[in-house]
């Protein structure tokens, strides 16, 4: 997207920003500085209003998914006690909460009788039983993206007038992001001054790029060119679906933030790994049996070896 803005920007119009989370790969950086001497331009450095670090130890740590996060998270802070029941008697215990405990009691609808919401706890098999056996002994929150990222943005673009931005999102990355777009382009004047979106390379296919990358003789940062990631987000981020890979990269790497990524995020990932060990051992079991199984995987694991030992075996 870069290469082919600086074509085209002839009246240097452009800002070019990066938003520094407080966690980021020293490859990046390093690639940040290739990227101004190749278009001779400057991208800013712009910090986190928390940096990741410190959002984690005011607010917790992201588990698995944002929205399981918030939701987590905001139970925690009613001192939900992660029980069964119907959600007016819920409701009644717990005020205050009310689309948290539409999620903790499976009452979002769908349109189809054979489908599960999202928005429903039952949508990810297994963990409302886990988290009545097993809930999580630290504080979790989805915080730390909003304080590095999101509202970071907002500020500076309300800070510096800007009427356009252009992000790198494509359809054919069908990821949630992607699939929240239709097109290329957003309208959005009537959302409080919010600049209007334009995603250049939305309908660019992985070959599209292939080929454009060596027309124009790209280079990628050492993430995707040395270490063989197809995919970059916050260091050792616990929602990345191949987080146990990406940690396997950065112990090789860059060491010193793979200790940084344990110490912030240890206990998400040892969390994480023992819901995934309950999820396929109770795949295709009735209620009953699976709770059985939870109690048993728990027990062992906290009695024998560990949460840990379960995260040490799967980076190995």
């Amino acid at each position: 997207m870069l290469d082919i803005i600086s074509r085209i920007d002839t009246k240097a119009k452009i800002h070019y920003v990066f938003f520094d989370t407080g966690l980021e790969y020293d490859a990046t950086k390093r690639h940040l500085d290739y990227l101004e001497r190749k278009y001779n331009i400057t991208i800013e450095r712009v910090k986190a209003i928390k940096s990741i670090p410190l959002s984690i130890k005011q607010y917790g740590i992201p588990f698995k998914s944002k929205f399981l996060s918030e939701m987590i998270q905001r139970a925690q802070q009613h001192n939900f006690k992660w029980e069964n029941g119907k959600l007016k008697t819920l409701n009644e215990k717990y005020p205050g909460m009310k689309s948290v405990l539409k999620w903790w009691t499976n009452d979002y609808e769908t349109k189809t009788s054979d489908s599960v919401s999202r928005f429903n706890i039952n949508y990810c098999r297994a963990l409302k039983d886990f988290l009545m056996i097993n809930p999580p002994e630290f504080k979790v929150s989805n915080k730390c993206c909003d304080y590095a990222k999101k509202k970071v943005a907002r500020k500076y673009e309300q800070e510096n007038n800007i009427d356009l931005s252009l992000t790198g999102i494509r359809a054919a990355e069908k990821g949630i992001r992607a699939q929240a777009y239709k097109n290329c382009f957003s309208d959005n004047s009537s959302k409080d001054n919010k600049p209007d979106t334009y995603r250049p390379i939305f309908y660019f296919t992985d070959e599209d790029k292939a080929q454009y990358k060596e027309l124009y003789d790209l280079k990628y940062s050492d993430c995707y060119e040395v270490w063989g990631m197809d995919r970059t987000g916050c260091v050792g981020c616990p929602y990345g679906r191949k987080v146990e890979e990406e940690l396997a990269l950065i112990k090789k790497y860059e060491p010193n933030k793979y200790k940084a990524c344990m110490n912030l995020f240890g206990q998400s990932y040892e969390y994480h790994n023992l819901f995934k060990k309950v999820q396929k051992a109770t795949r295709g079991k009735s209620e009953e049996e699976t709770q059985t199984i939870i109690k048993e995987i728990v027990g062992a694991i906290k009695h024998e070896t560990g949460a840990k030992g379960v995260l040490d075996d799967n980076i190995q």
